[in-house]
């Protein structure tokens, strides 16, 4: 778990360093930055993108994903929960909610194909170069996050703690089941996401990315259902 906690602690250490930035940033400066950082975001979600091999997979598990995620109401289940956070600590006249700030990094910190092999190469091996080394990316973007979206970046430890985790202490389950296929189209679904926050980071649209997020966990199952048919 070394990597792992290496990975928070820099989350923790960028997030803080965001947050004090933050303060001294005027809000029209803050507003621009909102707009870089959502360009930024659409193009790190396009690249992304491009890792999936086959598109009926990527449609399916985002339509599937975000029906399963209204359903269950992801979305305001994370607002809820945010709205406590923000009750306590945000202060007037700050625009990001913490939700969107959780979200966001939460998906560009957990979502790639680093964190998937970097948590199964730790779990199997205890190699945590991986994880080490996201982890100093993480140290940079968590700042530049934190300085636009406030606090909700630093509970994203929070995800990268339970996300990569989970993966390092399954994965001599998970493993046999996470081939390059299987990784690369949960690689594409995720970059979709961010694609769609990216949108959002830029004004352009309000779409309410958590109730996706099953589409990640769709992504794998329909890999394996179509590799099947496709025999």
């Amino acid at each position: 778990m070394l990597g792992v906690i290496v990975n928070v602690i820099t989350v923790l250490i960028g997030s803080g360093i965001g947050l004090l930035f933050k303060k001294g940033i005027p809000q029209r400066v803050s507003s621009a930055a909102m707009v870089g950082l959502g360009a930024c975001t659409l193009y790190i979600g396009i690249s992304g993108s491009l890792c999936g091999e086959n598109p009926l997979i990527l449609i399916a598990s985002v339509v599937l994903g975000v029906i399963t995620g209204t359903l269950v109401s992801i979305d305001g289940a994370i607002n809820r929960l945010a709205e406590t956070v923000e009750k306590r600590f945000q202060k007037d006249g700050e625009n990001a909610s913490v939700a969107e700030g959780w979200v966001t990094a939460t998906l560009l910190f957990c979502v790639g194909s680093m964190t998937v092999t970097g948590s199964i190469q730790a779990g199997l091996t205890g190699d945590h170069s991986v994880l080490i080394t996201k982890a100093t990316l993480d140290l940079v973007s968590s700042m530049m996050l934190a300085s636009s979206l406030g606090l909700g970046v630093l509970l994203a430890s929070i995800s990268v703690l339970v996300i990569q985790g989970g993966l390092v202490l399954l994965a001599g389950l998970i493993s046999p089941f996470m081939s390059t296929g299987v990784i690369n189209e949960m690689t594409c679904v995720g970059s979709v996401l961010i694609i769609m926050i990216g949108t959002n980071l830029m004004g352009i649209t309000k779409i309410k990315v958590a109730d996706f997020l099953p589409a990640i966990l769709f992504a794998p199952i329909l890999y394996y259902l179509v590799s099947f048919v496709c025999l």
